[in-house]
């Protein structure tokens, strides 16, 4: 155990302080009590999660509490909510909402290593379940020794993962530690506490060397694993847009299966999300092959994480929400001009929108005629002063951009809810936004937003009625 600690404590700097992972539990305990051993209890810092899902939980943090105190170690401790929706797996959210408190108090008190206390029993287990689900190399890779997840500023170690848990054990028992036993872990309903107390001892006596075997596969596993990472970071440098956060549709069917399906598990990782069945990779591949680059891609049909795959204009990306629901491109289409000035033109050709705004000056009595015959058609011409308020400008969708179209007293809404409305494909919503100032002012396919325009009737003010055409119907 102190040799362990040792070779761990060895690759950081003196200075460095280490975060212990502390359920209150035999493995952290054991974890807690050799790191102060080891590393002095200046340097550590005990962090305890608090699920809530036990009524012993306050217990629990107390008994921590105590733990940490009597060795001179900081302690901190969080409570999280974790999901119970259908569907979703209570340890898969118990252990998310707990990685992410842990990485929140890291960075909180400045710590930049967090010490696990798996063991090389937990490993197999890990690869047995891995195995078991059908899991690729990415799951059989299991636990590694070292890690810093996508996205986190906290190094995660596990300094004990070549020992046993009959070694942590010895370990508690020669130092008279004080552990608490969380009952959920006898329950045998949960599949790694079935593995645990059914499985595991039942291959211990006819393969007494599984769990080493079962560690060689997981380091095979991560080692094919990291070769497959290299070569989708080659695929990425080709096929990224915006930023990773979108791929060139022509750029991964360009790519055969395995290494587009690869690219996909991969991206998906880079992306934060948690990994996908190999059934659905698999079917979005199908599905965006069936689409073909170039067409519209509102018939894709897959989900995953709270999140929809799109298909628009040559890019492929993920947008928040069901795939059911209509896309809003807003979500990734930019522009390398984000915002243009008018110059007073009649005619406003706008190249990257593939469109032109035409300008059509509606004379003082022909607007007063227009008035007293329809108020709707009055309010869609917008009166000269309004134009000459401030500077006239053209911006891209970014989402959330509302307002107020029909009667006086309606109230605001957003664009996609009024694109939605007037059943206006998702792939035809990416058009100009034209403000006035720092206020929407005309929408093309929806009009004039009553907000910035008023409500009063025009009086013999010259007006002006602005339509937008795409090219196709330029002359």
């Amino acid at each position: 155990m102190i040799e362990a600690l040792g070779a761990a404590l060895s690759a950081l700097d003196p200075n460095d302080r280490i975060a212990i992972a502390f359920s209150g539990g035999v493995d952290s305990s054991v974890l807690l009590d050799a790191a102060v051993r080891v590393a002095g209890a200046s340097r550590c810092i005990a962090l305890h999660v608090h699920h809530g899902l036990s009524p012993n939980a306050d217990a629990w943090l107390a008994h921590c509490e105590a733990f940490a105190r009597e060795r001179g170690v900081e302690f901190d401790a969080r409570r999280v909510d974790v999901s119970r929706a259908p569907g979703v797996s209570i340890e898969a959210a118990a252990r998310d909402a707990r990685y992410r408190a842990l990485d929140a108090m890291c960075a909180m008190h400045d710590v930049r290593t967090l010490w696990l206390a798996q063991h090389a029993d937990d490993q197999a287990e890990t690869v047995l379940l891995q195995l078991l689900r059908g899991a690729g190399l990415a799951g059989l890779a299991a636990m590694a020794p070292g890690s810093l997840p996508a996205g986190a500023s906290t190094t995660r170690v596990r300094p004990l993962l070549h020992l046993l848990r009959a070694q942590l054990e010895h370990y508690a028992s020669v130092r008279k530690l004080r552990w608490i036993d969380d009952e959920s872990n006898a329950d045998t309903r949960y599949a790694r506490n079935a593995l645990r107390h059914q499985v595991m001892p039942a291959l211990a006596v006819h393969f007494p060397g599984f769990r080493d075997a079962l560690a060689r596969t997981a380091a095979h596993a991560a080692a094919a694993q990291r070769l497959l990472d290299t070569l989708a970071r080659a695929d990425m440098e080709g096929a990224s847009r915006d930023e990773g956060r979108a791929l060139a549709h022509d750029a991964l069917l360009a790519l055969d299966d395995d290494r587009a399906l690869n690219l996909l598990r991969y991206w998906m990782r880079t992306l934060g999300f948690v990994a996908a069945s190999s059934a659905r990779v698999a079917d979005a591949l199908r599905q965006l092959r069936e689409v073909g680059v170039g067409q519209d891609g509102h018939r894709l049909r897959i989900d995953h994480a709270g999140h929809a795959l799109r298909s628009y204009r040559g890019l492929v990306y993920w947008e928040a929400g069901e795939s059911s629901e209509p896309a809003d491109e807003t979500a990734l289409v930019e522009r390398e001009l984000s915002e243009l000035v008018w110059q007073g033109q009649e005619v406003w050709h706008l190249p990257q929108w593939r469109g032109t705004f035409v300008f059509a000056v509606v004379d003082a009595t022909t607007a007063l005629d227009v008035a007293e015959t329809s108020r709707e058609e009055a309010f869609e011409t917008i009166p000269v002063s309004v134009l000459q308020r401030a500077s006239l400008s053209v911006r891209a969708r970014r989402g959330g951009e509302r307002m107020r179209i029909g009667a006086p007293n309606a109230s605001s809404r957003t664009l996609k809810n009024l694109f939605q409305e007037r059943g206006i494909p998702a792939w035809k919503r990416d058009v100009p936004l034209l403000y006035v100032g720092d206020e929407l002012l005309f929408v093309p396919l929806i009009g004039v937003n009553r907000t910035a325009v008023g409500d009063a009737s025009p009086h013999g003010e010259a007006r002006v009625r602005i339509v937008w055409r795409e090219d196709l119907l330029i002359a």
